[in-house]
Order: structure tokens, then sequence, then C-alpha cells
């Protein structure tokens, strides 16, 4: 009889050494990641005891509300999107630090609020002046809360930033951004968040192959034919307008998430597992990187269709979309990693907005053996190998049998946003992304989008709740391949 068993890829959480005390503050808490994501992090990991003692929380935003109102919104998102189970004495120890701040972000007398309710809260929970800074806020604004945090920077204990993506949206925009930030605190305080790198499987994936003498002899050249990463989404833009019409699915997901997943597929064994080692070798694929040209890139954009049954409207019926706008929201492209281990090997990636389903995978194929014993068997039953890794949302491998961490264990994997959160309260920078990295991926982002300016693509080009546009499949066509349909 199957049974299920006690998951041992919690350990890492539950055994790493408490932070020191801290008060974490929240630029952006009236929105929808602080409500969906931040507080649902913060109480798995009040649950799991894995907070400091001595912890406080302050909410900040330009919408009138007192404590007690924002205490209460938290305590319903924490019910509606938490994975654990409600119970009132996790919570209380919570809301006990949980104060609020209404403040426009370029506001003197708003900013002397927050110093004082910090003051307050270092003297009642001693947290000792050390500070994580958390901007869930537009990058437009990131400037004017940076230099507003710096000029009031305390001179006791530690101050730690924690900026979510995009970080600029071109590689123009994100050096000034990193310019602000260096006036006023140092590289190894700020924490530059890709949740994806949050997700267990991805930090496996470092186990996968630097600790397995299975794969890591194999993971290279001689033996993979390609790779393909797939991050898929049924979702449409979700009342977005605003931010997609200026970023498009180049700058939302394949600037950051994708190129990510590439280079930690693709690197080389660090030194040790330091931040500054795997970072380094992360860097080190980046740079490695040709620009694609015309041919080996595939835009789209999603015409009206069907997802999981119902009609949904195509992108440019989306409340608040330019009707004739020529925003991509599917990027498919060839990529190579120019370095002895993978050259001439293909990198196929591919994200977009209302495909067939919503999944994130890589998928390493290796190459078929010489002479198979069995040639008059059908093509269709002597596949290639490959090794399948689920990054969501069921997270696992596969090779030959399916292992799939939702089924083989009985209690939940750590939320990418609760391993991020304690990093940084940690001050581990092993899962964020260094200014290097950042400017490596623009600089290929960027060059991709200058080729698009020369021509304008008959948008829409795929129906919602399909794989994407025929020129997709047309992109491994050529190579003889076709794109894996897991």
């Amino acid at each position: 009889m199957a049974t299920t068993q006690e998951n041992p890829l919690l350990e890492g959480l539950q055994l790493r050494r408490t932070p020191d005390p801290c008060i974490l503050v929240i630029f952006g808490a009236s929105g929808d990641l602080t409500q969906r994501k931040l507080f649902p992090a913060l109480y798995s990991l009040a649950f799991r005891r894995l907070l400091p003692e001595r912890f406080a929380v302050v909410g900040v935003a330009r919408s009138e509300e007192t404590d007690d109102e924002f205490r209460e919104r938290m305590k319903e998102a924490v019910q509606q999107h938490g994975r654990d189970e409600f119970r009132d004495d996790v919570w209380e120890t919570l809301a006990d630090g949980m104060r609020y701040v209404a403040t426009d972000f370029a506001d003197e007398a708003g900013e002397d609020r927050l110093v004082n309710v910090l003051n307050e809260l270092d003297a009642e929970h001693s947290t000792g002046g050390n500070r994580v800074y958390y901007l869930a806020i537009p990058p437009s604004v990131f400037g004017t809360v940076v230099r507003a945090l710096g000029k009031r920077r305390g001179t006791e204990g530690w101050t730690r930033l924690i900026v979510e993506k995009p970080f600029g949206r071109d590689l123009e925009s994100a050096r000034e951004l990193n310019s602000a930030i260096e006036e006023h605190f140092e590289e190894n305080e700020v924490f530059r968040i890709d949740h994806y790198l949050g997700k267990e499987t991805v930090q496996n994936m470092l186990a996968l192959r630097f600790a397995n003498g299975i794969f890591e002899p194999i993971w290279n050249r001689q033996f993979v034919d390609h790779v393909q990463i797939t991050v898929a989404e049924s979702i449409g833009i979700e009342n977005r307008a605003g931010y997609y019409e200026q970023a498009g699915a180049i700058r939302d997901i394949f600037q950051n998430h994708l190129l990510q997943l590439l280079a930690i597929t693709a690197m080389e064994p660090p030194i040790d597992f330091t931040a500054d080692s795997v970072r380094n070798e992360k860097v080190k694929v980046l740079r490695a990187m040709h620009t694609p040209g015309p041919k080996s890139v595939v835009r789209g954009q999603y015409g009206r269709g069907f997802v999981e049954g119902e009609e949904v409207a195509g992108y440019r019926e989306e409340e608040g979309v330019d009707p004739r706008s020529m925003m991509e929201t599917y990027v498919a492209a060839k990529l190579y990693v120019d370095n002895w281990r993978w050259a001439d090997t293909p990198f196929y990636v591919r994200m977009g907005k209302r495909l067939a389903r919503r999944e994130t995978t890589i998928a390493i194929q290796f190459k078929r053996a010489p002479h198979p014993p069995f040639e008059e068997v059908a093509a269709e039953a002597l596949r290639p190998n490959v090794l399948l890794i689920h990054v969501q949302p069921n997270e696992g491998m596969s090779l030959a049998m399916d292992f799939l961490y939702g089924g083989a264990f009985r209690t939940g994997l750590p939320e990418a946003y609760e391993r991020l959160i304690l990093d940084a309260m940690l001050g581990d920078a092993t899962l964020f992304t260094r200014i290097d990295e950042v400017e490596e991926q623009w600089s290929l982002v960027d060059a991709i989008v200058a080729a698009w300016a020369r021509d304008r693509p008959a948008f829409p080009n795929y129906p919602a709740g399909t794989w994407g546009p025929p020129s997709a499949d047309e992109l491994l066509g050529r190579d003889g391949r076709s794109w894996r349909r897991h």
C-alpha cells in the first residue's frame, strides 16, 4: 500500500539559524503582492517558528488605514491565501508587532512618521535598529524611496534592501537605478528578488547536478542534444494593462525568470556554495550567450480563444490595452552558450500568456544511442531519454519514472517567498540577482528589442489556449526538432 512521507527537503528551512532581531518594512503594503504572497509567507515562517522572537512588521502605502484595519486586512489575506492552517495564537504573535504608516513616497512628513514608528518598535521589541526594507512598489518610484531611506539611515544595526523585479526596463534605466542605490547601500545590502530562484526545485537542481554521480558527467554537449525551457501561463494580463503595455513578455518574464533558469541549467560547478561563487558562475553563462539573429527569435500576441473550455478575449480586447497594440505576449528563441561545455548545443526557450496550460519546465534531451539494436521498432517508441524538471505547478523531476514532490510527501513545499524573505533576513544573497547579472540580461534583451523595431508582425498571431504562433514550431522544425508536449 502506497504511503506518503514527511518532506526531507523542508529540513533546510527547519535547521537554519534564526535571523537577528529586526523590523521588516513593506513599501506597497496595500498591493496584491503583499496580500497574496508576502504576509502568507510571513505567517508560514511564524507558524514554523523561523522568525526571530524580537520581530516587527511595518506596512507603508498611500492609502489611509489604521493599524487595526491593516492587521484585519492582512489576517483575511493569510486566511485566504496561506498554505497552513490558521491558528489564532500564531497570528497574534505576528500581529503584536504589526504597524501601518500612510504616506506618499515623496512626503517628508510621512518619512518622519515612519522613522518615529521604527524607533518605537525598536524600543518595544528590542530590534536593535536592524531593518529589512521590501520595495513591493512600481519601478518608477524605486529611486525616490531609496533616496529617502538612505537619507534617514540610522547608525545602529544593519540594513538590507529587497527590490522586486523588474529592475529597470532596459540596460540604461537599470544602471541609473543601481546608481541611485549605490549612493546609499552597499551591493551586499541589496537583494534583487526573482521568486523563481526561491522555488525548491530550482534550488535542488544544484544538488542534482553537482552532487550526483549520474548526471554531472553527461551534463554537456557530448551527451545532451538540446535543452528546452518553457514558462507558460494560461492566464492573461489580469488587469495589469498599464504595466504590461510598457513591459511586454520579454521584460516581464524573459529578461529575469527565463534567463535565470537558463543560467542555473548551464552554469559550471562553483568552487563553493557561497553567494558570490554561485552568482559568478551564472554571470559567466550570461556573458557567453550571443545575441540571436532575427530568424532565431519569435514573438506573438494572443487573440480570442478558449482556455479550459471558456472563451477569453484577445490581448487587444483587454481593458486598458491599445486596440492596435504591438506589444508581445509570447517570446520563443533559440539561444547558444558559447563555452566548452555547451558549444553548438541549442537552448530553445519559450514563454507566454494565454497558453494551453500553466507550467514551467526544463527539459534536458539527451542524444540518441548511435546504433539502436531495435531499428525496426517504431520511432515513436524509441524517443531519446529526457530529464524533465517541473518547476511549477507540480514541482519535481522525471526520468523514465515520475517523482513529483506533491505526491511523494505529505507536507507541502515552502513557498518561494518564505525562503527568500528568510534568506534576506539572514543576509544570504545566494538566491538573489547581482547587478552584473541584471546588466547582462538587459544587454541581451535590448539587442533583441532593437531588432524588433524594424518590423511589424501580423498580430494577433495565436489563439488563446494554444501553444503559441506557428512560427515557434517552425523555429524548431528547421532543426528537425519539436517542442515537447508534456
